[in-house]
């Protein structure tokens, strides 16, 4: 009895075992909960984590394709050169980090700010973010004494574009510069820090010129210091160009310019090739590879002599006499005129009560149009342009080629301008008067065109009449985009004035002359303003530079089956024979230096 009491007197509470029992089977459910959240839910997270702390992947800048002339001389070429990033993952303070970038390298430390925001958006936080493009050598001797202090700073190797012509292909080849926002967000195969074609055959043929990025595995200790790297993916350098340009006609001619504001284009006439594309003044397209400072920008810019334009292409001037041969052909065409018609020139022609003057203020007599176009008589394209008018001037000079690009591969192209009725309606809302078709006539007025759609429209008189694209690319075939409105009786007859021009005693294109080559030219002299009584009859030096006029000459030159086409516009020149007439005669002594031999 007493045994089976105090049995049950030792026997411990049933509720108290069970509470105990709940509680470790509590916290195994914690622990298993806690080892599938780590192992399985985020384990692959966790898992690359691990793994980034060890292993990066960074991307490997391609170099661009190489530029060359048409004899394979380089033109724009790629050297090593050194950019500042951060890894914002290694940095415990990135206040303070740019702070001492800013003063070792004496920077605003506000645009550093500026770039450092600009870019944590689109790089991860474990990759290189460019802080500073291109590096001096002296700047990169400061980071690199200071790096190990600093292991968010990384200094990333990078192909950088030069250009060993410099100023004298800087229209034609262009520059590269970082890409900006819009650029990033148009193409996902930017990022940034990346530079991109921003003028020239840099811009036009980017997606050629670029190559694609490689990928390289970077291995890390936990302080972000590099321990190893292997190449996952080479990079694809870009395509390399070949132009149509020749580089030693390019600088001869640059060198014929002189002091000179224009342009100069020599085209093959058969294959519509550009040999030597020139525009002056020029800038150093090197300046704006490693990043142009605001005030070197603002220079450059604000300066009066527009460096920055393309002359050849951009700019657009009254084409003055040279737009003569268009009206002629087109009065032919027209039947409003026949080669032996006749008009008599007193000096000017009286329309109401204004005389448009003729600049030979004498006169030139009884002219025919061979003679109106070799002594560039303006009376006689007056009579030609009151009786075409603008209607039928209109479509014959925009199917010549006029009013609209060529299609050149370089950006920014002027159309030109060919008025119209309609279009001065629109412009102005005014009508167009009578007298407006006789400065059309003569190239003045309201009419504009660039030096490429001059050098475009005489290689298609002596090439049969095919309008050909301008092709800067060496290995382009010959683009016909049009016919022009002209008869081959037509088109011959207007060549054989260009050459009477040449080699008749009173052409205005005879100083170009050369013995043995069969030249022909047509100048043009383009009233820029209507100069005052006071200027009336002074020489060239004594006009004020910005009224004197533009001078022009439109030729070609054959020999031996070579056949060009050379276009000289000099701005403020005055007379087109003076001041470009010795330019073009110069270019065709080098172009046919054998054959003069």
């Amino acid at each position: 009895m007493f045994r089976g009491l105090e049995s049950d007197t030792q026997q411990p509470p049933k509720g108290g075992l069970l509470l105990l029992q709940l509680l470790v089977l509590g916290l195994f459910l914690i622990f298993v909960l806690r080892l599938w959240y780590l192992q399985i839910h985020k384990g692959q997270e966790f898992a690359d984590k691990a793994e980034n702390n060890r292993i990066r992947l960074h991307q490997v800048h391609a170099p661009r394709g190489l530029i060359r002339d048409r004899h394979g001389v380089l033109l724009a070429v790629n050297e090593p050169a050194y950019a500042l990033a951060i890894v914002r993952e290694d940095s415990k303070d990135i206040p303070n980090a740019l702070l001492h970038v800013s003063q070792w390298l004496n920077l605003d430390l506000s645009q550093l700010h500026e770039t450092f925001d600009k870019g944590r958006a689109r790089i991860k936080r474990f990759e290189p973010q460019i802080l500073i493009p291109s590096l001096t050598f002296a700047q990169l001797a400061v980071i690199e004494a200071n790096t190990l202090s600093w292991p968010e700073l990384k200094i990333v190797t990078k192909p950088r574009r030069s250009y060993p012509q410099g100023p004298l292909l800087a229209h034609v080849i262009g520059y590269v510069a970082e890409a900006n926002e819009d650029e990033m967000n148009n193409d996902p195969e930017l990022s940034l820090g990346d530079s991109v074609g921003k003028k020239g055959i840099e811009y036009t043929m980017e997606k050629r010129l670029r190559g694609k990025k490689g990928l390289r595995q970077v291995d890390v200790d936990a302080a972000g210091r590099q321990l190893g790297a292997n190449m996952l993916i080479p990079p694809q350098v870009g395509s390399d160009v070949r132009l149509s340009i020749d580089l030693e006609l390019q600088g001869f001619i640059d060198e014929q310019m002189k002091e000179h504001v224009g342009s100069v284009i020599v085209l093959e006439t058969d294959t519509g090739q550009v040999l030597a594309l020139v525009s002056k003044p020029s800038f150093d397209n090197n300046l704006f590879v490693s990043g142009l400072s605001h005030s070197d920008w603002a220079i450059m810019r604000d300066d009066p002599a527009h460096p920055l334009q393309n002359r050849a292409i951009q700019s657009a001037y009254p084409p003055g006499s040279v737009f003569k041969l268009v009206v002629a052909g087109c009065a032919l065409t027209e039947r409003v005129a026949t080669p032996g018609d006749r008009v008599f020139c007193p000096g000017g022609f009286q329309l109401g009560n204004r005389l448009f003057r003729c600049w030979e203020r004498r006169g030139h007599g009884v002219v025919d149009m061979n003679r109106g176009l070799v002594e560039s008589c303006d009376t006689f394209f007056y009579t030609m342009g009151d009786k075409l008018g603008v209607d039928r001037m209109y479509p014959c000079a925009v199917q010549s080629g006029f009013g609209r690009p060529t299609g050149i591969d370089l950006p920014h192209e002027s159309p030109g301008l060919v008025p119209s009725r309609e279009w001065k309606k629109q412009r102005f809302n005014d009508n167009w008067y009578r007298g407006e078709n006789l400065n059309m006539a003569i190239g003045q007025g309201f009419m504009l065109t660039t030096p490429l759609q001059v050098a475009r429209y005489n290689a298609a008189l002596v090439n049969g009449g095919r309008l050909l694209k301008p092709q800067l690319l060496a290995d382009a075939e010959p683009d016909e985009q049009a016919r022009l409105p002209l008869s081959d009786s037509h088109r011959d007859f207007l060549v054989q004035t260009m050459v009477d021009t040449v080699e008749g005693s009173r052409g205005t294109g005879r100083r170009i002359a050369l013995k043995g080559i069969r030249l022909g030219a047509k100048t043009g002299t383009a009233q820029v303003v209507k100069l005052m009584a006071e200027y009336d009859k002074k020489a060239l030096k004594d006009i004020p530079y910005q009224f004197r006029d533009h001078a022009w000459m439109t030729s070609f030159g054959e020999k031996n089956g070579r056949r060009y086409s050379v276009v000289a516009m000099i701005e403020h020149g005055g007379g087109g024979g003076a001041a470009a007439g010795p330019i073009i005669k110069a270019v065709y002594e080098h172009l046919f230096a054998e054959e003069l031999q």
